[in-house]
């Protein structure tokens, strides 16, 4: 992208207010991801001899039943909750793109097959087979991503059929195609380029999905023990949740505001990248 078309870029999204917002929002957290080994204030996994104590000048957001600084814990939670979002987001995006595009550009006997196979993954509920895939190969940060991002591409698979479907009646892609490209070049360089947008627009809010399916998982104790994962703080703080009201709240807050963010983010990206809305 060059540096005109990435100011033309901003002129448009900074239009929508709720979108700078939530890319302000989203930036926050991944700089607080970034930096949390700097700016931590103690280690997110050391043991203390001062359990329960209320947010104060020393530990900000209180401690928790073992003495753990609670903002230490959201700093490095951020990383965690993040990674697994934008992995998953990326795992389930990768595979939709494929599924999607190859039924609808080829369309007939494959796309019934595909299709077959999609509707077969929608109607079965996402995070409770997530619940027994993750309990039946473990609760590993690795097995947790390749679970949320296995179980939801449908949805961008039937996003990309659809503008598969409707580009591949262009008269630039007949065109292509009567200058002898090959169906690769014509769904790699013609197809899938012009198909990007609504892709884009969707994998933000995949991230934001993502990050709600790995906190409930963690808060049934099906996440990454070993990681401080915002799901796997609130999961411990439900025990104590009405005498530490801050071990709850604070991870709470913070997966509330990026999950905010990340779909006030996709809004502006959609009023940009959206051709309809672009042209009105």
């Amino acid at each position: 992208m060059s540096f005109r078309s990435a100011k033309a870029f901003w002129n448009r999204y900074r239009r929508n207010k709720a979108g700078v917002i939530g890319l302000a929002i989203t930036c926050f957290f991944i700089t607080l991801a970034f930096l949390s080994p700097l700016i931590s204030p103690f280690d997110p996994m050391k043991i203390d001899s001062h359990p329960f104590l209320a947010p104060n000048s020393k530990h900000p957001m209180g401690t928790d039943d073992l003495g753990r600084d609670v903002f230490s814990g959201v700093l490095y939670g951020s990383r965690i909750s993040l990674f697994i979002g934008f992995l998953a987001a990326a795992t389930s995006t990768a595979i939709g793109v494929v599924i999607g595009g190859l039924s609808g550009y080829y369309g007939g006997r494959t796309d019934d097959l595909l299709m077959r196979i999609t509707e077969l993954f929608l109607v079965i509920p996402r995070f409770f087979l997530a619940i027994l895939l993750v309990g039946f190969f473990g609760s590993s940060i690795w097995n947790v991503i390749s679970v949320v991002g296995i179980l939801s591409w449908p949805g961008t698979a039937r996003l990309v059929r659809a503008e598969f479907l409707s580009l591949k009646e262009r008269q630039f892609v007949d065109a292509a195609r009567v200058l002898g490209a090959s169906n690769a070049n014509l769904i790699f360089d013609e197809i899938l380029p012009n198909a990007s947008p609504p892709i884009i627009i969707n994998g933000s809010l995949e991230v934001a999905r993502a990050i709600l399916i790995e906190a409930g998982l963690s808060f049934l104790s099906l996440g990454d023990p070993v990681q401080p994962s915002w799901g796997i703080m609130l999961s411990n703080a439900q025990r104590f949740i009405r005498y530490a009201w801050w071990m709850a709240f604070f991870p709470g807050l913070s997966i509330f505001t990026v999950v905010v963010g990340l779909n006030m983010m996709g809004d502006g990206l959609n009023d940009v990248l959206n051709p309809r809305l672009r042209e009105a």
